[in-house]
Parts: structure tokens; C-alpha cells; sequence
């Protein structure tokens, strides 16, 4: 079979999840049936066995979006309905139905029987369903309630009537795909894939749903390929739910090499799941992983054992039309391929999460990333735990994406806003930095990133002064900076009472915001930091001042700037709301190129 590049997949046969894939899925895209629930009276009348007739949506796109402004009813509780057709092999299996984010929670009825809930706005979940005979259809219904309370994590939606400063349109309901796997009674839950350059191993455990009766004749072979050739291949017998077992992708051969992972070389090592009982194939997963490394030596961030600077954008995440939602996936590869034309290393996906094709993308072509808790506001014991418990999910997806080295929990205190001088929000904040240690041990992990840290693996810090020369005369001194407050936009000290520090690398997590547009609109409703530059030039000259004075700084292992697209009134983006360039992307390169302090040189 010939392979295809990276468009056709995206454009052709691109699976729904590529880091698990099987082959029998079906997407669930398009048009259901919808209906705005204003009065929150859909479970008393019934709506899960007799959906009301009039409305339709296009899913994944919420009813905020331009791509659904014809709606004319706003709801906080919306409801969605779809009949999907089996043909005869789907009829004799069981069907997971897959919905990978819906704000916020979540009730599913298939065939007008409840299947499932779930809490949480940015992450995956599934249900189940073994129809019954020989049903030739089965009919998904979703209620989908979200009062965008500040108590729950919103991250960039405004829990406000309007937008404003740098918090954005609202979403409402399913925003990310939905599709159907349908599988045997004995299948693959999901895996974890544990690399170890060092030891040129890989550890792998897996969750299996294996019915009683199978118990006993069970096996699960490992298949790992590297550029279509097989390296090695595992079987484990008399599986249990959990499995844990070790595969060595290294090899003694004179022509063999340990191929890493990494932003100038993204290798990826195949590897199939065969599940059998009694010599049956039972189920058969495809999956990849990268061999590489995130660690820390003295002051530096290490990738694979050696120095990695890391030239960031911040990613929002937002779209003109289709706000937290991508247009498709062919719009995420694009602004993947324009980062790295730009001469970013990496980006930062700021409040919100990535779609599983998205992270596989940046796995697939190289671009590191760092993955992000969307923040609440409002702190009490019921937003600790609905933050704990969406922190948990969103850590499983990303766990075997070789590109997420970083794990961002809070951001700029919000939510903890007391956390400065308050015990209770530094236990919370270094609770989740511990809770994160434990359920992945592999990333580097931030407390609270910008300021005010508690426990962090790197001191980040976020200034927005607009001017090179007082940028580069803050961050001079290291003694002053990490137990001062350098930042004179937020006066914020570097670290919470209590806490100091502690020798970790240094990294400036968000800065630049320069605000220019040419687009036509109401300049004094749009926001940036700073005053306007009058002009494009003055831009950037205003941006290249600012990156050259992080880059000369010998203290900072890295940067972030702020951002990669325009966002409905914040028009700060390197790119247009239409993702454009604003600035030819050759000299944006040539810029982040340079040469500087450190000792990095970027050819």
C-alpha cells in the first residue's frame, strides 16, 4: 500500500484517535437534531424517548459559533440527537461511543436507555452499548447542561454577558468529535507507554475488559515496528485487567540506533495490540510511540540527555467561526506547519485542550508542546474537586504523546488567588503538582505558572513590558529576579511566601502581546498589552526588540511569546483571525534563528 504524506492523511483516512486506533470507527459528524432547553424541562418531558421536532446543529460546532448562528434560542442546557445505521457485522458487537469533550456535563441515552455521564469540559469519555437482536439503527441522545459558573474550569470562556480583556465567546455542548468503535466483548481499554532511552526500553501497561469465561485463554502480543521494519514483538498469556510487561526497542546490531524523538527528528515507533483467546483475534489496536526523555541537570531543560531551548507561542486555541473548535483537522495541520515556518520549536495550549489528532500531528511533525489545566476562579472545596478530577483525565490523554514535555496545573493565580499567603491554596496547588509526579512520572510539571510559584519543577515567569531594553534590565540580576517581583505588569513576586528559590531552570512563559492589526473593525474595542504601535513596521521592530532581549538573557533556558492568532477582541497574534500571516514568516525564522548568550545556535 503506498504511503500517504501527512495531507492526504488528514484529509482521507485520518482515525478519530490515531494514538489508538482500530480499524472499524465510524464519525459522527454533521448534522443532529437539536434543541435549546431554556426551561431545563427535558428530563420531565421525556426528551431522551421523544425528541422535539424543529432544530438541527452541525456537530462539533457549538450553538455560540458563526458556523450555528441560526439558532435563535440561547440555552445553558441544550440537547442533541442522532440516528446511526449498523450494518450487519456492527449488529453482533458492542458499540463505544466516543465524545471527546462536551461542556460541561454530560448525560448519554442510547435506544432511550441511559448509557452514561459525564463532568468535565475539556476531556474525553465513552459509553458503551450491546445492542439487542438485530437492531439495524440505534438512536444517540446527549443533554448537555453548562451555567459556565466561575466554580467549575472554564478557562478563557467569560462567565460574563460579554467578552472582554482576554476572555473570550463562551462554548455550550459537544465541541470535539464524536464516533462509534464497535468491538467484541473481550477488547483493549487503553494502554500506557512508558520510554526509557537510557535503557533503550519502552514499559507498557494495559487495560483489558476480559469477560469471566476468558480468563484463562487469553494472550496480548506487542508488535513494535520502526520504519516498517519489525523490531521486536512481545506475548503476554492468562491476561488480568491490568498488565504490565517491558519491551526493549534497543538492539546490538552494528547498523541499529536507538531513533529518538525529537523536534528536528520526530521518530515514532509503530506498535500493534493483538488481543486473542483461544487463538482468536479478539481485537487489534494500532498506536505509536517516541523514545525520549524530559529531564532537568543544574539550570537547564534536557531533551534526550542534552541542552533543549525551547522557543514557544502560545496557542488559545481559538478560531474565527468555530471558536474553541478547529475548522478540521486539515486547519490544525496548517497552523502546526506554520509554527514551525516561523521557527517555533514548540507551543503552549493555553486553557484549553487539544483534539487527539491535533497532539498526534505535533507528535507526527515535531513540535513539542506543553499541556495545560483550563483554570476555575472561585475557590471552595466543590472547584478543588471538579479541578482534581478533570486534571486526572486530561493527564490519560496525553500520557503517551511524545510532544507534551510539560504539564502547566495553574496559571497566574487564578483561582487561588490568595495563593501568595494563603496555606489552604498552596497545599491545593502543590497537591496537584504531587498528584501529577504520581500519575506521570515522565514530564516536568509547573505549579502556578507566571508568578507567585509554590512547587515547580521550573520557575516561569510572565512580564508584558513593551520595551527591549526594560525587559533585558528586569531579568539582569538572577539573584534579584527569583525572590523579587521583575514584572512591573503584574508586581507580583516570583515566589509564594513560604517557598524560594531552588535552582530550578528559568523560563519567561508569557510575553510580547504586541497588539497590531490591518484588519478592518473597532480598534477601541480591541485589546492588546501596551500602547497601539501606529504601524506594521513599528510592530515589529517593537516584537524583535522584545525576543532578542529574552534570547540574550543568559538566565532563561526559553520563552513563550504571546501568541499565535488573533483572538476576537485580543489582536495580538502573530496571525490574523483568519490564521494569515501578519509578518512575513521568513523573517519571524531568521529572528528566532539568532545566535545568542546561551550558547545555542539555531541553524
Amino acid at each position: 500500500m503506498m504511503k500517504l504524506d501527512i495531507a492526504q492523511e488528514v484529509g482521507q483516512t485520518l482515525s478519530p484517535n490515531p494514538q489508538f486506533s482500530r480499524n472499524n470507527w465510524l464519525e459522527l459528524q454533521g448534522e443532529w437534531r437539536f434543541a435549546a432547553d431554556p426551561e431545563n424541562e427535558g428530563i420531565k418531558k421525556g426528551w431522551f424517548k421523544e425528541f422535539p421536532a424543529g432544530d438541527s446543529i452541525d456537530v462539533p460546532y457549538v450553538q455560540e459559533s458563526d458556523r450555528n448562528s441560526t439558532h435563535t434560542e440561547y440555552a445553558s442546557v441544550v440537547w442533541y440527537e442522532r440516528e446511526v445505521s449498523l450494518d450487519e457485522q456492527q449488529r453482533n458487537k458492542t458499540i463505544l461511543l466516543h465524545f471527546e469533550a462536551v461542556d460541561y456535563k454530560t448525560t448519554v441515552w442510547i435506544n432511550g436507555f441511559q448509557a452514561g455521564e459525564h463532568e468535565g469540559g475539556h476531556t474525553p469519555f465513552k459509553v458503551s452499548y450491546k445492542p439487542e437482536g438485530n437492531e439495524e439503527t440505534v438512536t444517540v441522545t446527549v443533554r448537555a447542561e453548562d451555567f459556565n459558573t466561575t466554580d467549575q474550569p472554564v478557562g478563557k470562556q467569560s462567565w460574563k454577558e460579554d467578552n472582554f480583556l482576554c476572555w473570550y465567546s463562551r462554548t455550550t455542548g459537544i465541541w470535539q468529535t464524536v464516533w462509534m468503535e464497535f468491538v467484541n466483548d473481550f477488547y483493549l481499554e487503553s494502554v500506557q507507554m512508558t520510554p526509557d532511552i537510557d535503557t533503550g526500553q519502552v514499559s507498557v501497561e494495559a487495560f483489558s475488559r476480559i469477560p469471566e469465561q476468558y480468563q484463562k485463554r487469553t494472550s496480548l502480543t506487542m508488535t513494535v515496528y520502526l520504519h516498517g521494519k519489525q523490531i521486536t514483538e512481545v506475548t503476554v498469556n492468562n491476561l488480568s485487567p491490568y498488565t504490565k510487561t517491558t519491551l526493549t526497542v534497543d538492539s546490538d546490531f552494528p547498523d541499529f540506533r536507538l531513533a529518538y524523538w525529537t523536534p528536528e527528528s520526530p521518530e515514532l515507533y509503530d506498535i500493534i495490540f493483538t488481543l486473542e483467546a483461544d487463538g482468536e483475534v479478539e481485537d487489534n489496536v494500532a498506536s505509536y510511540f517516541g523514545m525520549r526523555k524530559v529531564s532537568v541537570k543544574d539550570n537547564e531543560i534536557l531533551l534526550n540527555n542534552e541542552k533543549f531551548y525551547q522557543k514557544l507561542i502560545l496557542d488559545q486555541g481559538y478560531y474565527k467561526d468555530t471558536l474553541m473548535t478547529a475548522p478540521d483537522a486539515s486547519a490544525e495541520l496548517e497552523d502546526i506547519e506554520k509554527i514551525k515556518a516561523m521557527g517555533f520549536n514548540g507551543l503552549r495550549k493555553h486553557q484549553t485542550v487539544g483534539t487527539h489528532r491535533f497532539l498526534y500531528l505535533c507528535d507526527k511533525l515535531g513540535l513539542v508542546t506543553w499541556a495545560e489545566m483550563p483554570s476555575f476562579y472561585k475557590f471552595h472545596s466543590g472547584s478543588v474537586g471538579r479541578a482534581c478530577s478533570e486534571w486526572q483525565e486530561i493527564i490519560q490523554k496525553h500520557y503517551n504523546h511524545p510532544s507534551t514535555i510539560i504539564y502547566t496545573i495553574m496559571n497566574e493565580s487564578w483561582g487561588v488567588n490568595e495563593v501568595y499567603s494563603n496555606k489552604q491554596q498552596q497545599h491545593f496547588v502543590d497537591a496537584l503538582y504531587s498528584l501529577t509526579k504520581a500519575l506521570d512520572p515522565m514530564r516536568l510539571v509547573i505549579g502556578n505558572d507566571g508568578w507567585e510559584q509554590t512547587k515547580t519543577d521550573i520557575l516561569t515567569i510572565h512580564d508584558y513590558t513593551q520595551d527591549g531594553e526594560k525587559l533585558n534590565e528586569a531579568y539582569r540580576s538572577k539573584e534579584a529576579f527569583v525572590e523579587g517581583a521583575p514584572a512591573k505588569t503584574s508586581n507580583k513576586y516570583t515566589y509564594a511566601q513560604g517557598y524560594k528559590y531552588e535552582g530550578q531552570p528559568v523560563l519567561l512563559s508569557e510575553f510580547g502581546g504586541v497588539a497590531f492589526t490591518e484588519q478592518t473593525g473597532s480598534p477601541e474595542e480591541d485589546w492588546g498589552y501596551g500602547d497601539r504601535p501606529e504601524s506594521k513596521e513599528e510592530a515589529w521592530e517593537r516584537i524583535s526588540a522584545l525576543i532578542t532581549a529574552v534570547m540574550d538573557n543568559e538566565h532563561f533556558c526559553g520563552f513563550c511569546y504571546t501568541q499565535l492568532s488573533d483572538v476576537q477582541q485580543e489582536v495580538n497574534g502573530l496571525l490574523t483571525h483568519d490564521h494569515d500571516y501578519k509578518f512575513d514568516p521568513e523573517k519571524v525564522k531568521k529572528l528566532l534563528n539568532q545566535k545568542h548568550t546561551r550558547g545555542f545556535i539555531f541553524e
